[in-house]
This record gives structure tokens, sequence and C-alpha cells, in this order.
């Protein structure tokens, strides 16, 4: 199968993600700047998931552009992907409402670890159906960001309970890494157009 009905699948799922995240900010009261003081961290907590959103997006149609084909294991492995992304609008609103409490912040850091975990799953299916010497099997080979980010996410939760605004720091440092796309894939896929 090919990757078209995937990719416009997850567009339109994340679409409506960011468009159930945005609704869930309201507008304050008032009309005065000072207003707008109480709404500041959902505003923040929304931004940042906005980022997160954009990140996977990018990095999802990155991963995609380097596959030849899709097969089952791959369908379900974005379907898992996109429900832990679909979770991003409750843990966001959870979060900005409780102005960053320790419960809070630790689900969201729950939801953006398994997100993570998913990405992972959906590039092994994608590597598994490609081979591991395929372009996206020799970029992915050993992803030091990859485990990194797994690695400061899980931290990030169990830090939480302790000291939440160190949690949103590392969350905060995670988007940052991922923000570039992986440049090994445009490269390979350059190199394999140039063959061709």
């Amino acid at each position: 199968m090919k990757t078209g009905r995937l990719e416009a699948f997850s567009d339109g799922v994340l679409a409506i993600i960011i468009t159930i995240m945005v609704l869930g900010m309201s507008a304050p009261e008032g009309y005065t700047f000072e207003a707008l003081k109480p709404i500041l961290p959902v505003f923040l907590t929304y931004l940042l998931s906005f980022v997160y959103l954009g990140i996977y997006w990018n990095n999802h149609h990155h991963l995609l552009q380097a596959v030849n084909k899709v097969n089952g294991k791959i369908l379900w492995a974005n379907l898992n992907l996109l429900f832990w992304l679909s979770l991003f609008p409750f843990a966001t609103d959870w979060m900005g409402k409780n102005h960053f409490e320790d419960n809070p912040t630790a689900i969201y850091g729950a939801v953006l670890f398994m997100a993570a975990v998913a990405f992972k799953i959906m590039v092994y299916c994608v590597i598994m159906n490609e081979g591991k010497d395929s372009h996206i099997g020799r970029v992915y080979s050993s992803d030091k960001r990859m485990n990194l980010s797994l690695f400061l996410y899980f931290a990030g939760v169990v830090i939480s309970f302790f000291f939440p605004v160190i949690s949103l720091i590392i969350y905060l440092v995670v988007a940052i890494m991922w923000v570039v796309p992986d440049p090994r894939i445009e490269k390979a896929i350059k190199k394999e157009n140039q063959q061709n």
C-alpha cells in the first residue's frame, strides 16, 4: 500500500487535535490586560503543546517521505501514535488550568512519553517493512536523540511530583531538540533521487 491515505488521515486527525486544543482556551471576562493574567498558564501550555504537535507532524511527514509502502503493522502503529497525540488537548487543558501543579504536569509528561514511545514503535515497524539496509533503516539504526528524549520524558514525569517547573523545563528542552527534523532523512531521500 502507498502512504497517501495514511498521511492524509494523520494530517486530518492532527488538525482536529489542534482545533480541539484551541477551543479549550476561553477568553477572560474582563477587557483589560490584567484579565489575561489568569489564563497565561493555559496559553503557555497551549503554545508548548502546539509546538509539540507541529514537531510530530513534521517528523511524521519526514518519516513517511522515506517510506515506499505501508502494511497493516504500520497502520496500527500510526493509530497508536494518533491515540496518544489525541490526549494532548486533555493533558494541555488540565495542566494549564491548574497552573502547572504536580499531578497535571506528571500526566502531561506521561502523554509526551507515550507519544514518543508510539513514534519509536512506528519507526521500528517502518524499518521492519522497508528493511534494515534501507535509507530509513540506516538513519534510525541507533537513534540517540530518540532514546535521550524517552529518558528525559521519564525523568520529567518523576521530577514533576517534586519540582513541576523543572519538569516543564525538561519538556521544553526535548521540544527544542526535535524542532528541526532529522536532516539524515532528507539527505537519504536526496541521495536516492540522484541515483534514480
